[in-house]
């Protein structure tokens, strides 16, 4: 299914980004990833999260209405069959704690994307356990019109140099990113003002506003990102960015 591929990426890159081993920890964000991913090429998806389908969900995520109710791996897994039912899709219906993530890390992963909701420790640890067995990982961020990505690896710097407490890290993700821009002179109109006041109006438990636009934008960069890291290219690291905005 993949003929449409060629010029852009031959024959053997097809086999090795089809034979490459994924984690999407996090079936958000994670959903519209793993879809273009799939498209792409990268047929072993192993996709882990607890949670189900709420119609808040629908303006960014990967779902449709039918899937309201449902976990999010389970209708994941199926659409992403659905478009090849030769791809290797592995859905774990668990929420990562403390006590399971070290078992289901330790799989022998390539790439692992970390879209895992900033409510606890979690998102942290998922980044030690896979740095320790030198997965890299891919951090995304929703922007609206606009998405970021930051790459971790063992060698690069932690995202706990931003920010040691979980809560409201996502408006600090977006600091940076902001700062990083601020320095090569490339901020969107739109973003200062939007991070002003999410700054003002946060409160707890309430994730920031994200867009479809942000969703695929992501979707490709982190696409793209995997399939460097597959080719072995070289990527940008933490705290470098990768920001994409139309």
């Amino acid at each position: 299914m993949y003929n449409r591929n060629y010029l852009y990426i031959n024959g053997e890159n097809q086999k090795r980004i089809k034979n490459l081993h994924i984690l999407v920890g996090g079936c958000g964000l994670g959903s519209v990833i793993a879809e273009c991913a799939l498209r792409l090429g990268f047929e072993n998806i192993c996709i882990i999260d607890g949670d189900k389908v709420e119609l808040s969900n629908l303006n960014r995520q990967n779902y449709i209405r039918t899937d309201i109710g449902k976990f999010k791996v389970e209708s994941l897994k199926e659409r992403l069959l659905q478009i090849n039912q030769d791809a290797r899709i592995e859905a774990i219906t668990e929420f990562l704690t403390k006590e399971n993530i070290t078992g289901y890390l330790d799989k022998g992963f390539d790439v692992a994307i970390n879209t895992i909701d900033f409510t606890s420790d979690i998102p942290f640890l998922f980044d030690e356990i896979c740095c320790g067995a030198n997965i890299p990982v891919l951090h995304p961020l929703n922007l609206g019109w606009g998405g970021g990505v930051i790459v971790i690896d063992q060698h690069s710097r932690k995202l706990t140099e931003l920010q040691t407490d979980y809560r409201g890290f996502e408006l600090c993700m977006a600091q940076h990113i902001l700062k990083e821009l601020m320095q090569i002179e490339s901020v969107p109109d739109y973003l200062p003002s939007i991070i002003e006041e999410y700054t003002r109006i946060k409160k707890p438990g309430v994730s920031p506003p994200q867009l479809s636009v942000g969703s695929f934008l992501i979707a490709s960069i982190c696409t793209t990102l995997m399939y460097d890291l597959c080719l072995k290219k070289n990527v940008k690291t933490f705290p470098e960015i990768y920001f994409e905005t139309v």
